[in-house]
């Protein structure tokens, strides 16, 4: 079986995605599948539009070499992957991650609905309802859809697509060799809370920054590093400056092996999201046995069990938050058994289970 893999990251690109598409493109053809790899990367420096139309042709003269096509997300790659599939006359599946309409409204177009309040809601701005329009086109069209958590099952069914042509295979995330600890995060005093994500505002992360300030307030001396670049890191700045003072970094973007050494390096690791389809940063932190503390949205609850491999709380809810958090800060016990058991299962998300499940169900189809 030969297939294409068309993929909007790629590495040295970092990211989620570009990590999943070098796992694919590496361990697919070990398990018998061959594997021409498409990258959007090379055809992003041409103006927007023209990219499109320059990569849907590629994936058509690739297409034609293989029986079918794998496209991880389904807009930028997703749409000239369909329209490439039509004209060779070729199936294709589409991976989808998350609700591009969604994460656009929100970041450019006024949106503050949460995820699943969106995915009722009928009223939207010009923008996104064409986005919605294009990624629910993308995935009646294809012939299966990839999901990686029953969260985004749900999600993807209110979209209209029918559940028997979606499938749930979770994600895997390689944990390579540590990297450093970068020099502005070793100095910080301990314990050290770690926070980290793309500076967008469903993270939240001043959620985080009032926490640590409630934590201080209440006698808990604690560091924080924010991990991550994006939008909001501005604001995110000036916040951290006026509420916290001192004892607090923003590394902005860090190699993977890096981030990795510097959630090791913390006593506690927070996501304090209000949406999260499968985060990598979770099941990182399970493979690192890092204490955990995570809002329970989302597909959170499908990576973390609350009160054994990390801690639940509700989103918004800063006194429990805090609450939570002075609890594991002081609780060695505590850590030292949530280390333990998020080890143990870590197991559901390694390389080898998720490129076993994706090579049967492209196999079958």
């Amino acid at each position: 079986m030969r297939i294409v893999l068309a993929t909007p990251l790629y590495p040295p690109e970092i990211g989620g995605p570009a990590t999943y598409a070098k796992l694919l493109a590496e361990g697919l053809p070990e398990k018998g599948i061959e594997v021409e790899l498409v990258k959007f990367s090379d055809v992003r420096h041409l103006p927007k539009g023209i990219r499109h139309i320059a990569y849907a042709w590629r994936v058509f003269r690739a297409l034609r070499r293989a029986d079918l096509a794998l496209a991880l997300d389904p807009v930028s790659v997703g749409l000239p992957v369909c329209i490439a599939a039509w004209c060779a006359r070729k199936p294709f599946t589409v991976k989808i991650v998350g609700d591009y309409a969604w994460e656009q409204g929100r970041q450019r177009f006024g949106i503050t609905a949460t995820l699943d309040e969106f995915v009722r809601e009928r009223r939207v701005p010009f923008a996104v309802w064409f986005l919605r329009r294009v990624q629910t086109g993308v995935a009646s069209y294809a012939k299966h859809v990839l999901v990686p958590s029953r969260y985004l099952e749900g999600i993807v069914a209110a979209w209209g697509i029918p559940r028997a042509k979606i499938k749930v295979i979770y994600n895997a995330v390689p944990v390579e060799a540590y990297g450093a600890v970068p020099w502005s995060v070793a100095k910080l005093p301990r314990p050290l809370i770690v926070t980290a994500g793309r500076l967008v505002p469903w993270k939240h992360i001043d959620g985080v920054i009032d926490a640590v300030v409630k934590l201080r307030e209440n006698g808990v001396s604690v560091s924080l590093a924010v991990v991550g670049e994006g939008p909001e890191v501005a604001r995110l700045v000036h916040r951290a400056e006026e509420a916290l003072r001192s004892d607090y970094v923003f590394t902005g973007a860090l190699s993977h092996a890096d981030t990795l050494a510097t959630m090791a390096s913390a006593r506690a690791f927070v996501l304090n999201s209000s949406y999260e389809g499968l985060s990598h940063f979770l099941i990182e932190a399970l493979t690192l046995g890092v204490s955990t503390i995570a809002t329970a949205v989302g597909g959170n609850a499908e990576v973390i069990a609350d009160e054994e491999t990390g801690m639940l709380v509700p989103f918004g809810d800063t006194p429990v938050l805090v609450a939570v958090l002075a609890r594991v800060l002081a609780d060695e016990s505590l850590r030292a058994r949530l280390s333990t058991r998020a080890k143990e299962s870590a197991h559901r998300f390694s390389p080898e289970s998720m490129l076993a499940s994706v090579a049967r169900f492209l196999e079958h189809k």
